[in-house]
């Protein structure tokens, strides 16, 4: 049985844990860099060597309970995927448990997006990102990564921040008024208010690790210039958590270079620090 940080057996068990951690490991529709499957092995490893208090919140997360559940080992086909874990989201969110999902691509987002907004209508979807993701099909399939929030920007209030690459077909789906590209986020802090301010009280974050710059996070199968930074990308996130319900979240694209060990310690280290926000302003 695999554990967060090491944690002691009893804040890991199922019965007692108030938060749930789902690995997705698949990697089948990425068309750079591969290992995206092979990352929740690297963050876990990552996680044992950091400490459990969190400074910033004057808290200790874990206590809540952290655990680790089976993983989904579908990898048959994008389809395949997509209903896989669309069923098994839809049957987590029975549990009022809360919901955390570790990728794997950011195709394995499409089928938890969905089960989220089906239970919760009026749901905001937050895209940290380094690409659009809005292609309503690619290679084939509508359940690629390249597709990972077309289906969202049709059913949800999709909120998309830190983009810098995407192909002209979508902007038929883009709606720049919800979308915060990161030229238009560096010399000021004007996004941050505004973005919340276009936030349903319901909030589900979707992260691609390629949001952050390479230059801090180069393991990513598709690194883009350009990116945000730590400081600036937590101040954000504790804003959020402080100000709206926050449902859920998934943190995908993490592809391990082997013995270069800080982006994973940095993934582990984003992970306990949105439930450190999560358990400090809110148990809704």
């Amino acid at each position: 049985m695999k554990k967060f940080a090491g944690i002691e057996q009893k804040y890991a068990e199922y019965s007692t844990s108030a938060i749930l951690l789902q690995s997705i490991p698949y990697d089948g529709t990425s068309t750079w860099g591969k290992g995206a499957d092979l990352a929740f092995d690297a963050f876990i490893e990552a996680s044992e060597n950091m400490e459990l208090y969190d400074i910033e919140t004057n808290t200790e997360v874990y206590k809540k309970g952290i655990h680790v559940l089976p993983f989904i080992l579908e990898n048959s086909s994008p389809e395949l995927v997509f209903n896989t874990v669309y069923n098994k989201t839809k049957e987590l969110l029975k549990t009022n448990k809360f919901l955390t999902f570790f990728g794997g691509e950011h195709s394995i987002s499409i089928g938890i997006i969905k089960a989220f907004y089906e239970k919760f209508n009026d749901i905001t979807i937050l895209q940290l990102d380094a690409h659009a993701d809005l292609r309503e099909n690619y290679l084939g399939s509508k359940y690629n990564h390249a597709c990972a929030l077309h289906d969202a920007s049709k059913h949800t209030n999709l909120i998309q921040l830190g983009i810098r690459s995407m192909d002209i077909s979508e902007n038929q789906f883009l709606n720049k008024n919800k979308c915060f590209f990161a030229h238009q986020m560096y010399d000021n802090n004007d996004w941050i208010e505004k973005s919340i301010d276009l936030m349903t009280e319901n909030v589900y974050i979707t992260i691609d690790l390629d949001f952050f710059d390479p230059s801090i996070m180069p393991s990513t199968g598709t690194p883009e210039p350009g990116g945000i930074d730590w400081n600036t990308t937590l101040n954000y996130l504790n804003k959020v958590f402080e100000k709206r319900n926050i449902k859920g979240f998934d943190i995908v694209e993490l592809s391990p270079i082997k013995n270069y060990k800080a982006p994973n310690f940095l993934v582990s280290k984003l992970y306990y620090k949105l439930l450190s926000y999560k358990y400090k302003y809110n148990e809704k």
